[in-house]
């Protein structure tokens, strides 16, 4: 991937690690995976798309990046090159979508949340059948570091920039003009005027499954002290968002 289009797109990691694995399990704890029609938005190379297979057969996976859609359509079924503002299937196809860690980078974040929700499957109250649920995870604008660089005099610079995210948006988006990074408002808000109902939002810290590889043991320390501040408003300073929304009737 050139560095212009891993500043655009992002530069996420491909290895499926510990991380990845605790995300999985705190999608289960809200929907149903098992024989769901599933769509990944944003998927890249699959990593998540390849994950949900091991529950349902039926999952399909979008991303705007041609390459990474080819590479991961030499293994995986169903990967087709679209961006999240114009997902190409019919309404009400998905009993589940995942928007993990893409509306950031995405040209218009409230359309590409607005398209989720349309491809998921309607409530049917005569067959006590709930509405499809959207799992959105996003960059918490309280993380101590922005993750995705920032730019200074000009200059592109990789890695975890401390309080940049704090900054006013005015003065952010000048080191940060290539991703977003939202509050919990900011990110509620995108979902004002949709059919949804929010059955769980919170926040969650890292794997850091790279520090674990580096030095175990500072790694196994963060862990265990921040996966306990998760549950304290503490967690209001985790990594990424994580919101479950359902579907609900549009009509009265």
């Amino acid at each position: 991937m050139s560095q212009d289009k891993a500043i655009e797109l992002g530069h996420p990691s491909y290895v499926w690690g510990f991380g990845q694995e605790r995300r999985l399990d705190l999608i289960r704890r809200f929907v149903t995976l098992e024989d769901q029609t599933i769509l990944d938005v944003g998927c890249g190379l699959g990593m998540y798309v390849r994950a949900f297979r091991r529950f349902s057969p039926d999952v399909h996976g979008v991303d705007i990046d041609e390459e990474k859609v080819a590479e991961a359509s030499q293994e995986l079924p169903n990967i087709r090159v679209a961006p999240a503002e114009d997902l190409p299937y019919a309404d009400g196809m998905f009993d589940v979508v995942l928007s993990h860690e893409v509306i950031e980078h995405v040209e218009d974040d409230r359309q590409a949340l607005a398209e989720a929700v349309r491809v998921l499957r309607d409530p049917n109250r005569e067959e006590g059948r709930s509405g499809g649920r959207l799992v959105v995870f996003a960059p918490n604008r309280l993380y101590p570091f922005e993750t995705h660089g920032a730019y200074w005099k000009g200059e592109y610079h990789f890695g975890n920039i401390p309080l940049v995210n704090y900054l006013p948006d005015r003065w952010r988006v000048r080191f940060c003009p290539h991703v977003r990074a939202y509050t919990k408002r900011g990110l509620r808000k995108l979902l004002d005027d949709l059919p949804v109902r929010i059955l769980a939002h919170t926040q969650i810290f890292p794997g850091y499954d790279k520090i674990v590889r580096r030095q175990p043991a500072l790694g196994n320390a963060l862990r265990q002290t921040t996966f306990v501040l998760e549950g304290t408003p503490f967690r209001g300073l985790g990594l990424s968002h994580f919101l479950v929304a359902e579907k609900v009737s549009s009509s009265p």
